[in-house]
């Protein structure tokens, strides 16, 4: 997927657990949304440095494992800094990182090519095949069914 569809996947994925935030902090669940757009593009970083393969080992589950935890030891060791709660804090990394990397191999599962999820243990790619990265209906779709479901559970959470 191109970026308007993994930002709309990271909003998909983020929209239920950021309506759940909404109750207990406001401000923790915007910036977890925010975050999650945000951490939304890193696996394709890939592109941009010599020697990696795109779709390789930044597309899969141990790169989402390692992100996460760099995501909730960085907000660890800052929440000090912030006057927050260091658990909750770094729980919202842990969050931002499992939404953000997740929604993008979701994203890029759907396409022809998929993701090796497993690797290193396996090289088989996992691929629904739906919609090719570059189709401009898949990419949009997405992107405004997240922005809905956004709109739609902020809406939802402001009449509780």
């Amino acid at each position: 997927m191109y970026k308007t569809g993994h930002y709309g996947a990271a909003l998909l994925l983020y929209a239920p657990v950021g309506y759940l935030l909404l109750s207990v902090d406001p401000g923790l669940a915007v910036l977890g949304g925010l975050g999650s757009v945000a951490f939304s593009r890193v696996p394709d970083y890939d592109l941009r440095v010599p020697g990696i393969q795109h779709r390789g080992v930044t597309h899969t589950l141990l790169f989402l494992g390692v992100v996460t935890a760099v995501l909730s030891g960085a907000c660890l060791v800052f929440a000090e800094q912030f006057g927050t709660d260091p658990t909750l804090t770094a729980g919202l990394g842990a969050l931002v990182g499992v939404v953000a990397i997740g929604s993008h191999l979701l994203a890029d599962a759907l396409t022809p090519s998929g993701v090796p999820l497993l690797w290193p243990l396996s090289s088989r790619r996992f691929s629904v095949s739906v919609a090719t990265a570059s189709n401009p209906i898949a990419n949009y779709g997405l992107l405004v069914l997240g922005v809905a479901l956004t709109v739609a559970l902020g809406y939802f959470a402001g009449q509780a």
